[in-house]
């Protein structure tokens, strides 16, 4: 193994899928191993995640980071210098130390993540193995590949809210290896395109990839779907399911959910009442985010009533803390989470989540955000960590593609790495429906 102590941190700006500046961090050791990270950025985000330090005015939309670069540079670096790039856990707790804030305000969010993150590449360079085997050795977890979860429709925050939901998306439960996943998806994007332009439904692509629809209402985006699975060649239901995330923070508050699209506006229990009549009626299994993070309530009772049929994935609800998981699960909110490491803003909080979850009994899907890069760390972590779960985005654009591929990459060198499919949770509609 190369001297593993930091020899040099700095940071540069680079740019991410939407054309914005962000952040990215590059560490090397004494040894020669040099890690890299870019700091991702979310349209649609929580109230309680890390903030990341844009510097305002008029300039680029006033997202420019040079005030996050500066403190890299002149304020992060100094505090680093001479580390152990293997201690993940004490240079993150240095930076969360250094910030002082309780969303990493001082610093910044995308300052810090992309900071955790370089030093996480350096420690497995530094080991001379790959991130995911880096991952799993570290924090003592059995690899695997993971079941992507992708996007066909976006909605909400990264279309232009022309839809009210945010992501539609398939999974391929049943697919017996990685590649085939991937082969089914791009027949099932295909197929969504060609009956979007039979229709003169699209406007072109959405954030992160998927079709940006000009749908009548947030089902039409549902039946639509299952078309696109049925012109496929597929059985909706069978190896291909759909997944959603709804983003109810996005359009709800105080217990009101304002649906734009379909001029109406709609109560805590009307909007678990619609959201339950679409689970009843397509393939759904999995669902992300049914109600806004302050409706504590209304997401304990959705999952009451559907927590043992479907997956109830919390995002905006959970924000990537440990702290928030254990709290829903004593009221019963949720049965799984949205692991985003810049939400959190280190690895090792993202970890720390991710165990919290383990140990209530949660799912945990490894996720990007809206706003990314080629950066692959995401694909790694969920390998290593054996997260079972992975949300990129959708099947086309460089930055979400780079991760589907890394992630055929890795299984190709990680012939011991089983690849999940079929989980026992999101079986559970079949059996509900008598398939």
């Amino acid at each position: 193994m190369r001297d593993s102590t930091i020899a040099s941190l700095s940071a540069r700006r680079v740019w991410d899928s939407r054309g914005c500046p962000t952040v990215e961090v590059e560490v090397r050791t004494a040894g020669g191993a040099i890690g890299r990270a870019i700091a991702p950025a979310g349209a649609s985000r929580g109230s309680r995640e890390a903030l990341d330090l844009r510097d305002g005015g008029s300039k680029l939309g006033g997202k420019d980071v040079k005030g996050a670069i500066a403190a890299v540079n002149d304020k992060i670096a100094p505090v680093l210098f001479g580390r152990d790039v293997c201690d993940q856990a004490g240079a993150d707790a240095a930076m969360i130390a250094l910030d002082g804030t309780p969303f990493k305000s001082a610093l910044g969010g995308n300052a810090i993540v992309a900071t955790s993150l370089a030093i996480l590449h350096a420690a497995a360079a530094a080991k001379e193995t790959a991130l995911w085997q880096h991952i799993a050795s570290s924090y003592g977890r059995t690899p695997t590949i993971p079941l992507p979860e992708i996007q066909i429709f976006g909605g909400g925050a990264h279309a232009g809210r022309r839809v009210d939901v945010q992501d539609f998306m398939i999974m391929v439960p049943g697919a017996s290896s990685l590649d085939e996943v991937f082969e089914i998806t791009a027949e099932v994007y295909a197929a969504a395109g060609k009956i979007m332009a039979q229709k003169g439904k699209s406007v072109g692509v959405a954030d992160e990839g998927g079709w940006w629809p000009m749908f009548d209402s947030n089902e039409e985006a549902l039946s639509t779907l299952v078309d696109a699975i049925e012109l496929a060649g597929e059985t909706p239901g069978d190896r291909v399911v759909i997944s959603l995330d709804i983003a109810a923070s996005e359009f709800g508050s105080a217990g009101k959910y304002r649906l734009a699209l379909e001029d109406r506006e709609l109560d805590s229990d009307q909007m678990i009442a619609l959201l339950g009549g679409w689970l009843d009626n397509y393939p759904i299994v999995s669902i992300e985010d049914p109600l806004a993070e302050g409706d504590t309530e209304g997401m304990r009772a959705f999952t009451e009533a559907y927590g043992d049929r479907v997956q109830i994935i919390g995002d905006d609800y959970l924000v990537t803390n440990a702290a928030f998981l254990k709290e829903a699960a004593q009221i019963g909110a949720c049965n799984a989470v949205l692991i985003k490491v810049n939400q959190a803003g280190t690895v090792t909080e993202s970890v720390d989540t991710f165990k919290a979850a383990e140990t209530a009994g949660y799912h945990c899907v490894v996720s990007a955000r809206s706003g990314e890069t080629e950066d692959t760390s995401i694909s790694h972590l969920a390998t290593g960590l054996g997260a079972g779960q992975l949300k990129v985005g959708s099947f086309t654009r460089s930055e979400r593609m780079a991760k589907w591929n890394e992630c055929l990459r890795i299984q190709d060198n990680a012939p011991s790495c089983v690849f999940v499919a079929g989980q026992p949770l999101v079986k559970t509609w079949w059996g509900k429906k008598g398939n």
